[in-house]
């Protein structure tokens, strides 16, 4: 899946307005006011096409900030206005406008937030205090999965990898309150710095919830001990990158073997899992029988205190201000780099659409995407379609026989533009103006049920997994399909109004990314039906990992902080899909512009324009720390990478402005 930042631009030829001035100037896929002319498109083009953007400051709020956050508060404004209208007027209880509303205003009125201080969380506290055993622990971390609070490993429901028309349970690993496993292990002053932080930052959250700092202080250090064990027994990021390793499907009545003392048919009964469910997916196996010697090993008091600290860490937005601002403290400030919290009404904003995005959706789309916008994007869906199908036609290190297999990938791969046809079933759902925290968790059980209630059904196809308003895009392998909500498909990424070469360039970084995901290391291991099984043939396994062994290597040396290197392996996936989406949309643009006579636009080439139109889709700035969190905890490369690895393997781009040949290209791929 796709998280679409982007990337930075120019400096000095001219001045380039500040984020409050940004917002209102139209944002085109094109902007010479971006550009750097005096810097070489050959040798850095993102400098060239974007390097003026280089001097707006970054917002407090943001710890980034460039064309995504300009979309988001375009969006958002929309939002602001649907979410304060329904809020003001209501509706008729169960109504849409009802439930949007009340979770508004609830989120929003901070007297009463303030004033029920920890109340809401007083049962969840007093269970987590009566716990006296090892058992106990089993029935809280059930209970508290059953509510959408995610403790000890992860849990849900998803469509089983190796038969794309059943449901499944599947649990994997979690449970960590840094954002990666390797947080715990890496070596040096700043990691270690990161460490103390935390620790201090979980015993402030602690002293808020009533402990006195000298018992805050030792709980603190249980919690880090307890989650660096969960850590340890963890796989890496990497390691997680192989669909085969994480795919191990368990009968129910074998689980407790796999753990031990950890009673599964105790926790299944907390989360009302069905009895006619017989078999589940366990990800990594090795985790849960760590976890399971854990249970038993670590002291009572430290699980108790490790669960405290789960429930005020996934519920400390919706509290009040004093655990707000300490969450920021950490995950903002130190983490991140932002400097100020972001408006109320964004936070708000941003757990209704947790909640019930769909619902917003419905009254979004009325105003944000025509069907004229629809039909425009289907049509450049087929161009990327038919592209997508002459190069793997024209690859030579494939063979005809799994050349025809893949063609069979792309007759079937399915596409959702803008916003469902049927929309999401809130019905179920009470929400009230009742404390804030309250109607997150309500959200969160509501989903939690949602899910389980697929049990035993046909997949249902036809659901999203982003709401509408998203500015994100995906592709899902076990559907073998595309998404692009209304949400990403704005301007400059998108827009109905605007010339071929501009569109095409925008969102090659959505539609191609997207698509060519179908086919990178992780996405081409499922088949045309979505089930994880072997459709190449060993020796195109084999040319295929050379050439994606290249492509890690050519981002391995990319440095986006002195010292600092992208892992090739844990960003291959995305990387591959950086680099043939570029391809594929530039294929598809000249399908779609052939016979055309296209015309130079400002002085720039029809090319030209792609692909600065491309860059320009990655336009952003970004706080160190930002940049630092995301090499060591994302699976996508930084946005400035993002525009110079692809580009460097393109001979069309190096026509398009004149390059030389460099030494050496990486092979393609697709």
């Amino acid at each position: 899946m796709k998280i679409h930042p982007c990337a930075a631009l120019l400096a000095g030829l001219v001045a380039v307005a500040a984020p409050a001035a940004e917002s209102a100037r139209p944002i085109t896929g094109v902007d010479r006011a971006y550009m750097n002319l005096s810097a070489s498109p050959c040798k850095d083009f993102y400098a060239y096409a974007c390097g003026a953007f280089d001097q707006v400051p970054i917002p407090g709020e943001y710890s980034a900030y460039g064309v995504n956050q300009e979309i988001d508060e375009r969006n958002f404004a929309v939002l602001k206005d649907i979410l304060e209208t329904s809020a003001k007027n209501g509706g008729v209880k169960g109504s849409v406008a009802q439930r949007v509303g009340d979770f508004y205003a609830s989120g929003m009125d901070e007297p009463t937030i303030e004033r029920a201080g920890l109340k809401p969380l007083a049962p969840w506290l007093a269970e987590i205090a009566a716990i006296k055993s090892p058992a106990d622990i089993v029935t809280t971390l059930g209970h508290m999965q059953a509510e959408g609070l995610d403790a000890g490993f992860s849990f849900g429901v998803q469509i089983d990898d190796k038969d794309t028309t059943a449901m499944i349970a599947a649990f994997a690993q979690g449970g960590l309150g840094l954002p990666e496993r390797d947080y715990y292990f890496r070596t040096g002053p700043e990691a270690e710095d990161t460490r103390q932080a935390y620790v201090a930052h979980v015993a402030r959250m602690l002293e808020l919830a009533g402990d006195q700092p000298a018992a805050a202080q030792p709980a603190a250090a249980a919690v880090m001990a307890l989650e660096t064990r969960i850590a340890k027994v963890s796989r890496t990021l990497v390691e997680r990158r192989d669909p085969e390793k994480n795919y191990n499907k368990f009968a129910r009545t074998a689980l407790t073997k796999l753990t031990g003392d950890f009673d599964w048919e105790s926790f299944l009964a907390q989360v009302s899992f069905p009895p006619s469910e017989k078999n589940v997916l366990v990800g990594q196996p090795e985790f849960f029988t760590g976890f399971g010697t854990l249970l038993v090993s670590e002291p009572v008091a430290a699980w108790q205190s490790y669960l405290r600290w789960q429930l005020l860490n996934q519920t400390a937005n919706y509290l009040g201000h004093a655990f707000v601002d300490e969450h920021f403290a950490f995950f903002g400030k130190k983490l991140s780099g932002a400097t100020e919290l972001r408006p109320r009404w964004k936070r708000v904003m941003a757990a209704a659409d947790q909640a019930v995005g769909e619902d917003i959706g419905q009254l979004y789309v009325q105003r944000m995407f025509s069907p004229a916008a629809k039909a425009r994007v289907l049509e450049m869906v087929k161009f990327h379609l038919q592209a997508v199908h002459d190069r793997i036609a024209a690859a030579p290190w494939m063979s005809a026989e799994t050349k025809q297999q893949a063609y069979k990938k792309i007759a079937k791969m399915r596409s959702k533009i803008g916003y469902p046809d049927k929309w999401r079933d809130y019905s179920k759902l009470e929400l009230s103006r009742q404390p804030y925290v309250l109607n997150v968790l309500a959200g969160a059980a509501f989903e939690v049920r949602r899910q389980l209630t697929k049990l035993g059904k046909p997949v249902d196809r036809d659901e999203w997994l982003m709401t509408p308003q998203t500015n994100n895009a995906y592709y899902e392998p076990t559907l073998n399909e595309m998404c692009f909500p209304a949400g990403i498909l704005q301007p400059p990424f998108f827009d109905e109004k605007a010339d071929d070469a501009t569109n095409y360039g925008a969102l090659a970084s959505t539609i191609g990314h997207e698509l060519t995901h179908g086919f990178d290391d992780w996405g081409r291991q499922y088949d045309w039906d979505g089930n994880l099984k072997p459709w190449w043939n060993d020796e195109d396994v084999k040319r295929f990992t050379e050439r994606a062994e290249l492509v890690a290597k050519q981002y391995d040396a990319y440095e986006p902080l002195p010292g600092l290197h992208i892992n090739g392996h844990q960003t291959l996936g995305e990387n591959i899909a950086d680099c043939g989406g570029l391809r594929v949309s530039y294929e598809a643009f000249k399908l779609a512009t052939k016979g055309k006579k296209l015309e130079p636009v400002d002085s720039f080439t029809p090319d030209q324009r792609f692909f600065i139109a491309f860059a320009q889709g990655w336009r952003t700035n970004e706080r160190p720390e930002r940049i630092r969190l995301h090499v060591q905890s994302d699976v996508h490369s930084p946005v400035r990478k993002r525009v110079i690895g692809p580009v460097a393997n393109m001979p069309e781009f190096r026509t398009a402005f004149g390059c030389t040949e460099p030494a050496e290209i990486v092979p393609q791929i697709w």
